[in-house]
């Protein structure tokens, strides 16, 4: 048995990854949605992708540059710690895209490391349609340092707890919600469809993909203060707090936080009873399409 530590590869930090492809269809926006229980008529007819629907095309873009930086016996360690997605225009079908995805950066700190990605989104053409930054956490393992940077700011105002949201949702998590989102989104993780694995990981039983919660979070946002158009969200991110579990209610909370250059910013929280599910949520919203 070896007493090395295991040491982050710097020289794989800002190095881009191969191109993926991927051609979007009709029918997987339509699947994506109905598991994802969106409501928007476009998304569900398949006219336009929801917002999250950003994350299939280039969930395997992220793989190889994590684990260039990452050492391999860290991975099981790693959590998905915040999402942030820059939207240049939709998804719709009969996009042909392709992606990459490099480590931009990580920072040691006492409970982990924070590691963030940027990935890159384009149709054939070149046409930039989103980037994505990608914060992974990797528990109970300080790298010592920090290298490179990290993603964006995005944190919650607390004074906005002080004033009135503009809007509350409340969303049920189904049952079969793992079941269904684990092939639209293509992401087979076990923890999320095995209870024995789950349980043998520590959690309490099968928990929701994140990014699930966050499909949830993005529709009520755009339903509430979005007039239902995607092409209007310009910016959507979000810190995952706790987990959510299959018959779960949430409440999604919006407030108001400024407007500037014809965009207004939206800051947003999602709580699973007493426990907050989603912080540091912030949505930008243009005023056209």
């Amino acid at each position: 048995m070896s007493d090395e530590t295991p040491e982050f590869d710097d020289s794989g930090l800002n190095k881009w990854s191969d191109e993926d492809h991927f051609d979007v269809t009709r029918e997987r926006i339509v699947e994506y949605a109905k598991a994802t229980n969106d409501p928007i008529p476009a998304h569900l007819a398949g006219d336009v992708a929801p917002p999250v629907f950003g994350i299939v095309p280039v969930f395997e873009s992220m793989l190889i540059p994590a684990v260039e930086v990452m050492p391999i016996e860290l991975v099981p360690r790693i959590v998905h710690g915040e999402q942030d997605f820059h939207f240049h225009r939709p998804i719709r079908p009969g996009d042909k895209l392709v992606s990459r995805a490099k480590m931009i950066g990580y920072e040691g700190l006492e409970k982990g490391t924070r590691a963030a990605m940027l990935v890159e989104c384009r149709a054939q053409d070149g046409e930039l349609v989103n980037e994505q930054y990608v914060t992974c956490f990797v528990r109970g393992f300080n790298a010592g340092k920090a290298v490179g940077e990290l993603s964006p700011e995005h944190k919650f105002d607390p004074a906005l707890h002080d004033t009135a949201p503009v809007a509350k949702v409340t969303q049920h998590v189904d049952a079969d919600q793992t079941f269904r989102y684990a092939p639209a989104s293509g992401d087979p993780m076990p923890i999320h469809l095995d209870e024995e694995v789950a349980r043998s990981a520590g959690l309490p039983g099968i928990i929701v993909h994140g990014l699930c919660t966050m499909a949830f979070t993005s529709w009520a946002v755009l339903t509430e203060v979005a007039g239902s158009d995607v092409s209007r969200l310009k910016r959507f991110a979000v810190r995952f707090s706790k987990m959510v579990l299959p018959g779960d209610d949430l409440e999604t909370r919006i407030w108001k936080a400024g407007t500037a250059d014809g965009v207004t910013r939206y800051a947003f929280e999602t709580a699973r009873g007493d426990e907050f599910a989603i912080t540091d949520g912030l949505a930008e919203i243009s005023e056209e399409s």
